[in-house]
């Protein structure tokens, strides 16, 4: 094989996702207890996340994905902090087949989002006179295959 008998891909062809805009769609942080939660400092809270992810088509190339965090901090019954964040990206996806697209958008776009939405809260957390809460990465993968498998459990 020769250089003359590779044929390179012309420019645009091939698969592409494009980040057009990211933003803050909503924030909450709440610090119920405070300043009593602040002085009080005794010992780890117990600390719990739920993520969801979401997407929309805005047109045939450009899609909106929603990254949901939520979370809440406490000690027995009580709540220390709380914290609710909509991350969302408008991401624009081209030469994708339709069966890979969804693919592409639950688990690429969120990817590129997760940082940032953990970033706001962590800051969030600071801000509110706690250490930073730094989230574990997602294997936004396997949130894929598990709802992918819920939507087929439910149809059978």
């Amino acid at each position: 094989m020769t250089t003359a008998d590779v044929t390179p891909e012309a420019p645009g062809t091939g698969p592409a996702l494009g980040v057009l805009a990211q933003y803050v769609k909503d924030l909450s942080f709440e610090n119920p207890q405070a300043p009593r939660s602040l002085v009080q400092q005794g010992g780890s809270p117990n600390i719990e996340i739920g993520v969801n992810v979401n997407a929309r088509g805005v047109s045939e190339t450009d899609i909106e994905v929603e990254l949901q965090i939520e979370g809440k901090a406490g000690t027995g019954s009580e709540t220390v902090f709380r914290f609710d964040i909509v991350y969302a990206g408008l991401f624009r996806i081209q030469n994708i087949d339709a069966g890979s697209r969804q693919a592409v958008a639950l688990i690429e776009c969120p990817r590129l989002l997760f940082p940032f939405a953990r970033q706001i809260i962590a800051d969030a957390v600071r801000n509110g006179g706690f250490p930073p809460l730094m989230i574990d990465p997602i294997d936004f993968a396997a949130l894929y295959r598990q709802r992918m498998t819920q939507a087929t459990e439910g149809t059978a």
